[in-house]
Parts: C-alpha cells; structure tokens; sequence
C-alpha cells in the first residue's frame, strides 16, 4: 500500500503489544498472526525492571534480525522526557528494530527532542516513529502536527491516559463504546494522519472477554479509514486482522469495477451505471485501495482472499 505523497509501507492490520521483559511472551506472538510486534518498555514494566527488560528486548532483537521474519518489530520506548528514554533509543536502534513506537508525545519541541536522541545512533534517519498522539489535552490540540515530522509515518491513540488526562471517570459507556469526547479525537487522529499522508492506528479494545465488541469497533475503524488497530491478546489478532482485510466480495467488486472502467476509458467516459448505482473517478480511487489492502494487483484474475500480506 502506497499513501500519498509517501513510499510504500508495510501493511500493519494489527499492531500487538508484547510486554518487553517476558521471553515467554516473545515466543508466543512471533507465533502469531500480527502485522506488527511493539516490543513494550513503558507502561508493561515496573520501574525497577527497566532496565532488565531493555536487555531482554536488545538480546531478542540481535537474535530476530539474524533471521528475519515477516513481521515487523517496533519498540515502545520510554517518553522522552524520562530518565530511560536515551537508553531505550539507542538500545532499538543499534539492536535493529526499525521503528519506534512513542509515548507521551504533547508537542512537535518533544519529537525534536526526539529525533536529536535518535540522530546518534541514526544519522541517516531510517528509523521511523509512531507517536501515540493522544495522552495529554495539549497532544489532541497539536496532534496534526505530529505527522507532518520526518520520521512520523503512522499515528495511533489511546483514551486512557487522555480519560486521566481530562479527569473523566472512563473513557467508555455501559455498551463499551467511546464517550463522544474519545469519538471526536479518534476522528482527528484519522484526519491528521491522512492530512499528512501517514497511516492511521485505531486504538486499543481493553474487554477482552466482548469479541462482538472488537469485531464492531474494528470493522467502524476500518469503514472509517483507519489502516489497523493496536492488540493486547493474542485472540484479538485474528478478529482485528479480518476485519481489516478487505472480504472476496469487496475484492470481487473492486477487479470488476476496474475492468469496466478500462473499457469506458476507450469511450472517453468517466461516469457510468455499475451494479444499480453510479460510479465516477472516486469510486475508481476507491477500488484500488481495496485491492491495495489486500494484496492484490489491479487487473489480476483472483476471487480468493489473501491470508496474510506484508
């Protein structure tokens, strides 16, 4: 998948955490079936195991990029105001890991921050960013900002530290749905994200034991236009990761509508009746973009769902 104005980038359905000081855990999500493996340093471990944990994540990165995977591997660092994040940095970074995941970012000065900790061990600014873009109030106003830096190529969200953040008592109703402040904001991540080009990454579905619930709420990001959404279990891999593959009949839908765009092309006609409605250029945009999703190449003669792309 190609964003605007942007290279190609990795597909990134499902965006799973993996507490950073647990082998056990390490093992278990390369068995997986996420797009992505955030190597977690910050809220997963305790203070006093910080630093063990940073060599946990350091030994298995060396390990895993002897022998690369399909996977890719993000380190959740530390905020960079805190007393870890240099060492964090520059551990990910000269242990391979190719994109960083960071907290607690309130303003484009803490991505400048930043990127002076990264340049050490980064001079050629390969390694990518996502900033949770959404764990303080003054975060949701400057938000758009944050993807038009460099190194930012995907934005995510979470409503937890922003309901602290606001004083609320929860971020969700008795339905497990957002409150409309936490709609509102997920809203503006999208708009931020696309507005600069970068992707967009729904935020986390804490209910483990309310699979509807997921399977709702990620199917809503998806129609929206969120590109994949963070995990925290390994059973919400497989929910998330559908959700976010476009089905066979919208692959179907997409090859057929493209061919019967190339042959109004010869008409010179830009406009026509497909399937009871009309169609114009967006929903040939459109259709592309699905077939992006899912692996597909435009004209290619498939009816059958991709399992897994990266």
């Amino acid at each position: 998948m190609t964003l605007p104005g942007h290279s190609p980038v990795r597909r990134r359905r499902s965006v799973h955490f993996v507490p950073g000081g647990n082998d056990r855990f390490f093992a278990k999500a390369l068995a997986s079936g996420a797009d992505t493996l955030v190597l977690d340093l910050e809220d997963s471990v305790a203070p006093s195991h910080k630093r063990q944990a940073r060599t946990a994540v350091q030994d298995w990165l060396r390990e895993r990029n002897t022998a690369p995977g399909a996977q890719e591997l993000m380190v959740r660092v530390n905020a960079v105001d805190s007393e870890w994040a240099a060492d964090d940095i520059a551990m990910a970074i000269e242990a391979g890991a190719p994109s960083l995941m960071v907290p607690k970012v309130s303003s484009l000065a803490d991505l400048a921050a930043l990127d002076e900790m990264m340049k050490v061990a980064d001079p050629s600014h390969s390694v990518t960013v996502m900033p949770v873009a959404t764990e303080t109030a003054r975060a949701v106003v400057e938000l758009a900002s944050f993807a038009t830096h460099p190194r930012v190529d995907a934005l995510c969200w979470g409503a937890e530290d922003l309901s602290v953040a606001f004083g609320g008592r929860a971020g969700r109703d008795e339905h497990n749905e957002f409150l409309p402040v936490y709609t509102t904001v997920r809203s503006l991540v999208l708009i931020g994200a696309r507005a600069a080009g970068v992707q967009a990454i729904d935020a986390v579905f804490t209910d483990l034991n309310d699979e509807d619930g997921l399977r709702r709420e990620a199917r809503l990001a998806a129609h929206m236009g969120f590109d994949g959404k963070i995990t925290i279990h390994p059973s919400q891999i497989e929910v998330v990761n559908d959700c976010f593959t476009p089905s066979t009949d919208e692959i179907d839908h997409a090859s057929r509508l493209l061919a019967e765009f190339e042959v109004h092309d010869l008409d010179g006609v830009s406009a026509f009746r497909f399937d009871g409605q009309m169609v114009d250029e967006p929903h040939r945009r459109r259709a592309r973009q699905v077939l992006e999703r899912a692996g597909v190449e435009p004209g290619a003669a498939t009816r059958t769902r991709p399992e897994t792309a990266t």
